[in-house]
């Protein structure tokens, strides 16, 4: 039998460790229960050693963990390796985190830096209003703070030993946070300040993926039409693949309908356009849709050296130069868009000599137009030519078929 006893600073009961013959947990959590004195004691330090001192063991065992062990927590570990846990959980972390900050957290992210990349919960807190974030040490609200600043103007709401005797809650700003010693475990809240409560919805997590992408042109404000076609949006989106976590940049942004439809499946977008008319109408769209997109004055790639390191990258503007200069940094796709079939090419060369997987396309749509006594015609658009790269190209199996079994025909049945 393995108990999984999660703590938030209430006492624990002394018989729910009394059977116990080996009790696992981090040093605070033995120091603070009654651990009966013929049981052994592990201090979960290094977890997969813990976790084989578990598998070996006999009798009863019980695990310490903060909050609620189910949620990001010990429990999953132990499943994977076939155990199955009686759990019985404290308050998590990130609800004691919001109450004590008063707010709201159904419609907040949450996001875990323990163990995992930092780059991915900078990403998030860049994109949304409201997370929360799962620190360790070297990835906790310094480090979260030092990323975020300048750019991505955000209050630190920093939860030190939550439910415990040295519990502090410090309300600061990210300028701050970057030079403070910060005392672990912590959870810090990532909060736009005018956007902490947000709307009422149905999903926690935030607010739901778009309904519907590859939008008219009609919903950018553009000139002279420099505004990649819905059509053209719909094929580059399916490669770019944005997505909660992500970095995207825009390059060659116009209108910034590309970056646009990038926020509002949760990515954290960079536009990077040189005219700052432009500018002012890629800032004057992202108000318009409601979303995050930071906009970077300047010409690619002198500007790409000071860019987070994206995930994906768009290419709709600049020569092979720019197409190499963004490869050097994606880490997972390039997409770009040409009119002149001569620079495929070398489009295709550049993504190869960075170990991109490269293929291209040319699209073009024929949208039907009315005319003149209740008829139509088809209106061709102009014809683009997309190049698009993949450092790991995913591949997709087929479904296996279903195993035939004969089919025995019945008095009286339909077949």
């Amino acid at each position: 039998m393995i108990t999984v006893i999660g703590l938030d600073g209430a006492p624990v009961a002394p018989e729910l460790l009394a059977s116990a013959t080996l009790v696992v947990g981090g040093a605070r959590h033995l120091a603070s229960v009654t651990i009966p004195p013929n049981a052994r004691t592990i201090v979960m330090g290094n977890v997969p050693a813990a976790l084989d001192a578990i598998d070996k063991a006999t009798g009863e065992v019980v695990v310490l963990a903060s909050g609620d062990p189910g949620f990001f927590g010990i429990v999953r570990a132990l499943r994977e390796r076939g155990h199955k846990p009686r759990v019985l959980p404290a308050l998590s972390s990130v609800a004691q985190a919001f109450a004590r900050a008063g707010l709201p957290w159904d419609d907040a992210l949450v996001v875990s830096a323990h163990g995992r990349e930092l780059r991915r919960a900078v990403n998030a807190c860049r994109a949304h209003p409201k997370v929360a974030v799962l620190t360790a040490p070297g990835a906790g609200p310094a480090e979260l703070a030092r990323e975020l600043f300048p750019q991505t103007p955000r209050t630190f709401v920093v939860c030190e030993d939550l439910g415990g005797p040295d519990e502090r809650i410090v309300h600061v700003r990210p300028a701050e946070a970057s030079t403070r010693p910060w005392r672990d475990p912590n959870v810090v809240l990532v909060l736009d300040a005018r956007r902490s409560v947000g709307a009422k919805g149905w999903l926690a997590g935030g607010r739901p993926g778009p309904s519907v992408w590859a939008l008219p042109e009609a919903a950018f404000s553009h000139r002279d039409s420099l505004v990649t076609k819905a059509e053209i949006r719909a094929f580059a989106l399916a490669k770019l693949g944005p997505r909660v976590g992500d970095m995207v940049w825009d390059i060659g942004a116009g209108s910034g309908s590309v970056a646009i439809e990038c926020a509002r499946f949760g990515a954290a977008v960079v536009a990077v356009e040189k005219d700052e008319a432009a500018c002012e109408r890629i800032r004057a769209n992202v108000r318009a849709h409601e979303v995050k997109v930071a906009v970077s004055r300047g010409t690619a790639p002198d500007v790409l050296a000071h860019l987070p390191v994206p995930d994906a990258v768009f290419v709709g503007g600049g020569g092979p130069e720019v197409v190499r200069a963004c490869a050097e940094r994606a880490l997972r796709s390039v997409v770009v868009t040409l009119a002149a079939i001569e620079r495929v090419r070398p489009s295709m060369d550049a993504l190869r000599a960075e170990g991109f997987a490269v293929e291209a396309v040319q699209i073009q749509a024929n949208r039907l137009s009315p005319l003149p006594g209740d008829v139509h015609r088809l209106a061709a658009t102009n014809p683009v030519h997309l190049v698009w790269g993949e450092r790991s190209p995913v591949t997709v199996r087929p479904p296996e078929p279903p195993a035939r079994r004969p089919v025995t025909e019945l008095p009286g049945s339909v077949l």
